[in-house]
């Protein structure tokens, strides 16, 4: 067994701005050398979150509006008594999708449903500059 590590690097935008992320994990499924494996991608952040899903743009219109029915950016949120920085929402949003996700390959390929596709959701109230950590375990 080998383990090999890469990341990602992007700009976001901020307020539940999804990104297919899809092509870069496996680009470093290709560059890792690994035939069959596991990837974990990982977001080193507590404002960002990783899922899949199918990324079309009725569904990029959906996550933001399913996110606000269950997370309302408008109510009460104690993080932001104590850090005034109006993103408790952003947290509450992140925790509840998850900081990372595990696809298996094989032969060298992410193993994806044909309608899924791998998103970060960057889900702050401001832009960032993320970097996606990335580990591959495999032969």
């Amino acid at each position: 067994m080998a383990v090999v590590t890469d990341s990602i690097d992007m700009r976001t935008g901020g307020e539940v701005q999804m990104v297919d992320v899809t092509s870069q994990v496996q680009a470093a499924v290709s560059r890792s050398g690994l035939a069959s494996g596991i990837v974990c991608v990982f977001n080193p952040g507590s404002t960002g979150a990783l899922t899949t899903i199918e990324y079309e743009p009725g569904l990029e219109r959906d996550m933001p509006e399913a996110l606000e029915r269950l997370f309302p950016k408008g109510i009460r949120y104690h993080h932001d008594d104590t850090w005034h920085d109006g993103n408790g929402h952003s947290h509450v949003r992140a925790s509840m999708i998850g900081p990372s996700l595990a696809v298996p390959f094989t032969g060298g390929r992410l193993t994806l449903g044909t309608w899924q596709q791998i998103v970060f959701l960057e889900l702050d109230n401001k832009a960032h500059q993320r970097s996606l950590v990335l580990q591959m375990v495999g032969e």
